[in-house]
């Protein structure tokens, strides 16, 4: 049964326009002269609070380019990229780490956590990076839904991979981030742990309003969008709301007839 959370901390970071990401005419060109790769081509797309949105498509197509720059991770050749109003990509280097810090929030593949550090403290780095105090309230609220209050005092080594993956997915929630990424956060999982990821994710945007972009070549995992886009050369070509994995391989398919 899973934990209700309370909308509040969430809600209070989302844009006023209802938009966490903005981002318009995204290019990304590696190289130069006839040599010269687009991993973008024009990108636009607005991604909404408290949604989660999949990108899906074929290897090479620039989904992880694309979420990268929106992250503001990767900087686009051209275009522009607003994150809950503010304009990244003209960013330097110090104001672009600060605004990172207080409204982005990453799940990676392989968890990315410190095997140095207790689960606790992997959960709290974040906020102690950046200075903040941790909110015990929802340090607990946090720790609750993600079902990790036996677990703090371990090490990631003491983990298995599903409790590291949580460990990863309670840290990513702790800073109350305007839009979470999350680049295949199941694609080292077996399937049952990865069930139970993808419940974790989807009860972070109905009981907290959470903003999540997806990132995932596994159309089982794309089923818990609220919208699926699909990229191909470099441009989003197909968008299909909350669908279902026949409707996600036929379209997958009919892209890579393109």
């Amino acid at each position: 049964m899973s934990t209700e959370i309370s909308k509040g901390p969430a809600s209070a970071t989302a844009s006023r326009d209802g938009t966490a990401v903005h981002a318009v005419d995204i290019v990304r060109r590696y190289g130069e002269g006839d040599t010269a790769v687009d991993a973008l081509r024009g990108v636009s797309l607005d991604v909404l609070d408290g949604h989660l949105t999949a990108v899906m498509g074929p290897s090479g197509s620039g989904k992880s380019t694309l979420m990268h720059i929106m992250a503001g991770l990767d900087k686009p050749t051209s275009g522009s990229v607003e994150i809950d109003g503010t304009e990244i990509t003209t960013l330097d280097d110090t104001a672009l780490t600060r605004l990172r810090r207080k409204h982005v929030g990453f799940i990676f593949q392989f968890f990315n956590l410190l095997p140095m550090l207790t689960a606790r403290e992997n959960i709290v780095l974040p906020l102690e990076i950046a200075g903040t105090k941790v909110d015990p309230d929802w340090f607990n609220e946090v720790v609750t839904k993600v079902r990790l209050s036996k677990r703090l005092t371990h090490r990631p080594a003491q983990l298995s991979g599903g409790q590291q993956q949580r460990v990863a997915v309670a840290r990513a929630l702790i800073t109350k981030p305007t839009v979470l990424f999350a680049d295949e956060p199941t694609g080292n999982l077996d399937s049952k742990t990865g069930g139970d990821i993808l419940n974790l994710l989807h009860d972070s945007v109905e009981a907290l309003g959470q903003t999540i972009v997806m990132v995932t070549h596994d159309a089982r995992v794309a089923t818990i969008a609220d919208r699926v886009l699909f990229l191909g050369d470099g441009e989003i070509v197909k968008e299909l709301p909350e669908t279902t994995p026949e409707e996600i391989q036929k379209a997958i398919q009919e892209i890579g007839r393109r």
